[in-house]
C-alpha cells in the first residue's frame, strides 16, 4: 500500500532491497539511494528501472552488431522493411517512407546512400516509366541477414538466466504490459 506520496511502505518493497548486496543489482542501488528522498513506489521503480536499463542494453547490443557488419541503424531498418516483403524485397520509396514514418526527402537521402553502398536498386517499372520499384541486392540481403544472426546472438545471450518456461512467463506478462499501455488490455484474470 502506497503513503499519501506515492511512497510504497516496506511491505511493498521488493525481497532484494532489503540489503542482501549478493543479490542487489544497480537499480536496487539506485533505489536506496533515493529512498526517502522522493516520493516513488519502490516496485514500480524498480520495474521501470530495469526495463530502461534492458532497452539501453539492447540498443548497445544491436547497434554493436550493426558495427560489425557495416550498417547503421537507418540503413538496417530500411533493408529490414525490404526484407520483410519476401524475395526480392521490392517497395516504392513512398511506401518505405510511411512504413518508416519519414519524409519522402528523407526516404530519398535514405535510398541514395544505400543504393551508393551497392546495398539496394531502383529499377524503373517498364509498364509506367514513372514509378520507381526499390529492391534488395544480393548484397543488401547478405548484409541484412549478417545483421540479424549476430543481433539473435546477443538477444538469446540475454535471456540465458530463463527456463523455457521462464520466458514464455515473461514474454507473457511484458505482452500484458504491452497491451495495457497501448490501450487494448483485457481485463486481469481473477
Amino acid at each position: 500500500m502506497n503513503d499519501a506520496h506515492g511512497r510504497g511502505n516496506a511491505g511493498s518493497r521488493p525481497a532484494t532491497e532489503g540489503g542482501d548486496t549478493a543479490t542487489e543489482d544497480s537499480v536496487d542501488r539506485h533505489i536506496a539511494r533515493w529512498r526517502d528522498k522522493a516520493p516513488f513506489d519502490e516496485r514500480v521503480e524498480g520495474i521501470i528501472t530495469r526495463i530502461q536499463l534492458i532497452n539501453r542494453h539492447i540498443r548497445q547490443t544491436k547497434n554493436r552488431a550493426l558495427a560489425e557488419v557495416g550498417l547503421q541503424d537507418f540503413e538496417f531498418e530500411t533493408l529490414h522493411r525490404l526484407a520483410s516483403r519476401g524475395t526480392p524485397g521490392r517497395a516504392t520509396p513512398s511506401e518505405l517512407a510511411a512504413e518508416l514514418k519519414i519524409s519522402p526527402a528523407g526516404m530519398t537521402g535514405r535510398l541514395d546512400t544505400l543504393e551508393k553502398a551497392g546495398l539496394i536498386r531502383r529499377l524503373r517499372e517498364s509498364a509506367d516509366r514513372r514509378r520507381i520499384d526499390i529492391e534488395l541486392t544480393d548484397t543488401g540481403r547478405e548484409r541484412w541477414l549478417a545483421a540479424m544472426n549476430l543481433r539473435a546472438v546477443a538477444e538469446t545471450d540475454m535471456l540465458t538466466p530463463f527456463s523455457l518456461e521462464d520466458q514464455d512467463e515473461l514474454s507473457g506478462l511484458l505482452k500484458r504490459m504491452l497491451k495495457h499501455v497501448e490501450g487494448d488490455a483485457e481485463p486481469p484474470v481473477p
